[in-house]
């Protein structure tokens, strides 16, 4: 049984970054390098999309764990889990809601890597303000740069050389069938890591509901201030429910890791594990109601 479970936990650590990989690689040919071009020419959205994630997020956060009679350990796993960046899940969200996904695959690589000096901070100032023995910590550049580099940034730019050279022979059909391919292979992630990956056995969710409750409300929370933020600086629609939908959807493999590896906590790493066990079809929720329901009334206002 020993060896089942490691071959599978082994199975696990392969598929998942493979599988990000390939999701990456889809949302590439789907893009072109002008959608980009068009991000850093006119920066105002993901220069927003920046600050909020990591100013108005951890602030949100902040605001909302420091009455909330919960355990402290629980308050500095919050904090950690909102100083991350929005993961691979928010990109392909992204696309089936039919948002900038340029902008969305800018915002997951930058805040990959501010996220060198912006966690240490943040957690660092957890366990300051919430009367825990901190613990000095800082994140590999080098370890950091590497995933976000074969798990991102050459997928993308892979997936976008093929459409812009062999795109016209590809045409619609492949486009069509992505639809379907690319959140097959999210859900077949998520089977993975519920069936598999040994952070998440043993987990009853039903015994942590007072800490499910103030993650819920983070997600919500962040979704839709981040859009009215980004309404309120003027910012199209399609960019406010991009800038939405990534904030609503932090990375929380990366906090499982910093929790379990760094801090060497598995207090603070159950929360990761309960927040990505809804966080990924709320977010769907909430960024397909903000498309459908506020976007032309609120465009129309700004013509």
């Amino acid at each position: 049984m020993d060896f089942f479970r490691r071959n599978m936990q082994q199975f696990a650590n392969i598929f998942m970054p493979l599988s990000i990989a390939l999701i990456m690689f889809g949302i590439g040919l789907e893009l072109n390098f002008s959608n980009f071009r068009r991000v850093f020419t006119h920066p105002r959205a993901i220069i927003t999309g920046l600050a909020s994630q990591l100013f108005l997020l951890p602030i949100i956060a902040f605001l909302l764990i420091y009455f909330w009679p919960i355990e402290t350990v629980y308050k500095i796993g919050i904090m950690l889990l909102a100083a991350c960046p929005g993961g691979t899940a928010s990109n392909l969200v992204t696309k089936m809601l039919r948002g900038r996904v340029a902008l969305s695959v800018s915002l997951t690589a930058f805040n990959s890597f501010i996220i060198l000096f912006s966690i240490p901070l943040v957690v660092q100032f957890s366990f300051m303000v919430f009367g825990e023995e901190g613990q000095s910590f800082s994140l590999t550049f080098g370890e950091t740069m590497s995933d976000v580099l074969f798990t991102v940034i050459l997928p993308v730019v892979a997936g976008i050389l093929l459409n812009e050279f062999f795109g016209h022979k590809f045409g619609d059909k492949l486009h069509k069938a992505l639809q379907y391919i690319l959140p097959g292979i999210m859900l077949l992630a998520f089977i993975v890591v519920i069936f598999f990956d040994e952070s998440q056995k043993n987990v009853k969710y039903f015994e942590h509901l007072n800490l499910l409750i103030p993650l819920i409300i983070l997600n919500f929370a962040t979704i839709i201030i981040g859009y009215l933020v980004s309404r309120r600086l003027k910012l199209k629609h399609s960019s406010a429910y991009t800038i939405a939908i990534e904030m609503g959807l932090q990375n929380s493999v990366l906090a499982l890791f910093i929790a379990n590896q760094v801090l060497k906590d598995k207090d603070i790493s159950l929360v990761a594990i309960l927040y990505s066990s809804f966080s990924l079809i709320t977010t769907f929720v909430g960024g397909w109601i903000l498309k459908n329901y506020f976007g032309k009334k609120a465009d129309r206002k700004l013509k």
